[in-house]
């Protein structure tokens, strides 16, 4: 069987920079690397920032988001090109961030973890405190949400999709999207309140 690999980043100058994704799709499908690796340039850091959303680890975002990569250049021949590239992509990325969370240990308890040093000697240390303390319950409170609230919010939030958008990509009605993101919504809010 033949065996894709996943094509270098593309080179300043590199023909097909302003080509429509579902036309470097499928020049990529047909084997054009330089077209898949725009792809990845153009969509990359987005897909990134959406698995450390999902995950909060960066190496284990950079692993899904290269998979996810990986994945779709070898399933390039079977992309629908109703879809669009950016929602397929998102979905195969919420996929693997989904495999890499249910496969993931259990966490340490905080007393097991060792403190973490300051990053400047004259940095006000309250307010640190307080931001690293506020970002810790926003993720306590999304970690807190059902998996379906948690994909809705961050793809609608941090992510920028529309509501059509979330549907493709978590496979659902539009609807049902709204339902997800006003119970994520709420329940963020309530677990937040101190914060205010």
């Amino acid at each position: 069987m033949f065996e894709r690999t996943v094509p270098t980043p593309p080179e300043p100058g590199l023909p097909g920079r302003d080509l429509p994704d579902g036309l470097l799709a499928a020049r990529a499908a047909e084997g054009d690397e330089d077209s898949f690796a725009v792809l990845v340039q153009r969509h990359g850091r987005p897909l990134l920032a959406l698995a450390r959303c999902m995950l909060g680890d960066p190496q284990d975002a950079e692993e899904a988001v290269q998979d996810a990569f990986v994945s779709a250049w070898r399933r390039l021949p079977e992309y629908r090109h109703g879809a669009e590239f950016r929602t397929w992509m998102h979905r195969i990325t919420v996929n693997r961030c989904l495999t890499m969370r249910r496969h993931r240990p259990p966490p340490l308890p905080l007393d097991a973890v060792a403190e973490r040093a300051a990053k400047d000697a004259w940095s006000q240390p309250a307010r640190s405190a307080e931001q690293d303390a506020a970002t810790a319950a926003l993720s306590r409170a999304l970690d807190g949400l059902d998996a379906g609230q948690r994909i809705c919010w961050i793809l609608r939030e941090v992510q920028g999709l529309s509501y059509k958008e979330i549907s493709h990509v978590t496979r659902s009605s539009e609807q049902t999207v709204r339902g997800r993101l006003f119970r994520a919504r709420r329940s963020l809010q309530e677990a937040m309140s101190p914060w205010r």
